[in-house]
């Protein structure tokens, strides 16, 4: 027995295992919940996260290509998930990208248009795309939860972060309009903010060899954050016991964004 049981619900953004959408759907499954996946389009890219998906003990999982700049894909993924499922509970949005090379330390002020547009695209407006399509699904079964991931870098200027801190403030404001405009249909929507965790997308970000040291040493916790500590986050918010918070920013970072020094 978990406190997920019946719920049912899509995670968009499994790269690997060390992702920390892998750890959201990890914690959920636990908890009893049923997930969908999507993968980035082509055969390497579903095959990576398929194989992700077995780790946590699914041999067959649920899984849609998505290129998420493109609405004709937003369409069919809803399309193909209300064929197979008659309620989505939770959605989790757990995508963003930016340039490599805009992701560098002294390299913001050079940002090109294209590359700031696409990344405001893909890290902030594909969360009000897919809340837009999922509203509907959600409503008639009395409600659900939408979450979305973000970073310290959307309040503080963390060097290097650049266009992607800009593009997760974005997300947090959308995320909090969202909480606004969906919650008479009783539609909640929040972020986590995750501490730092070595990941495909953390790789990007130049100047980060030393943020898990420097975090060790400021966290009131004394750790590092773990995935674990945000799938846990994020399993509460997908289950009933979070039915009065939205429109919320949670850290989860042993406590490193409290600490001004």
């Amino acid at each position: 027995m978990g406190f997920l049981d019946g719920k049912t619900g899509l995670v968009v953004g499994i790269a690997n295992d060390r992702s920390y959408a892998w750890h959201i759907a990890h914690e959920i499954i636990a908890q009893g919940g049923t997930c969908a996946f999507t993968h980035l389009p082509g055969e390497k890219n579903e095959r990576r996260t398929r194989i992700a998906i077995e780790r946590i003990g699914l041999k067959d999982p649920w899984l849609c290509p998505l290129d998420a700049t493109r609405d004709e894909d937003l369409d069919t993924l809803f399309e193909k998930y209300q064929d197979d499922y008659d309620r989505m509970d939770f959605l989790v949005h757990s995508i963003a990208f930016a340039d490599r090379e805009c992701l560098q330390p002294g390299k913001f002020t050079s940002t090109p248009r294209q590359a700031y547009l696409n990344a405001i695209d893909i890290s902030a407006y594909t969360l009000a795309a897919m809340a837009n399509r999922a509203r509907e699904l959600m409503a008639s079964k009395g409600g659900g939860s939408i979450m979305a991931m973000s970073y310290y870098g959307a309040d503080k200027v963390l060097p290097g972060y650049n266009i992607m801190g800009v593009a997760k403030a974005a997300l947090e404001c959308t995320a909090r309009y969202l909480a606004c405009e969906l919650g008479e249909q009783n539609i909640r929507v929040n972020i986590i903010s995750g501490g730092f965790l070595r990941t495909l997308a953390s790789s990007a970000v130049g100047g980060t060899d030393s943020v898990a040291e420097h975090n060790l040493a400021r966290s009131p916790l004394k750790r590092n954050v773990e995935g674990s500590d945000v799938g846990g986050t994020a399993a509460w918010l997908a289950s009933d016991l979070s039915r009065g918070v939205t429109g919320e920013t949670i850290f989860v970072d042993c406590g490193v964004n409290i600490v001004g020094f």
